[in-house]
């Protein structure tokens, strides 16, 4: 089971509205999908090369919703 960690952030209100409008034509997303993802692969692209890094990014998007 993986541990989850709660994140605040503050981001400009035009990405907020793009990632509304994402998430109204993207069902199978949520809020926490995308910046795992988004997370994820900027860490993999800009970061150490940490494994984890390209697992998580991988799982979020090939992940199963139901």
């Amino acid at each position: 089971m993986k541990t989850m960690v709660s994140v605040l952030a503050e981001i400009p209100e035009e990405l907020h509205d793009t990632l509304q409008v994402y998430l109204d034509n993207h069902p199978d997303w949520d809020q926490n999908r995308i910046f795992t993802a988004a997370l994820s692969l900027f860490l993999l692209q800009n970061g150490n090369g940490d494994r984890r890094a390209a697992r998580t990014y991988l799982n979020t998007l090939f992940q199963k919703t139901s």
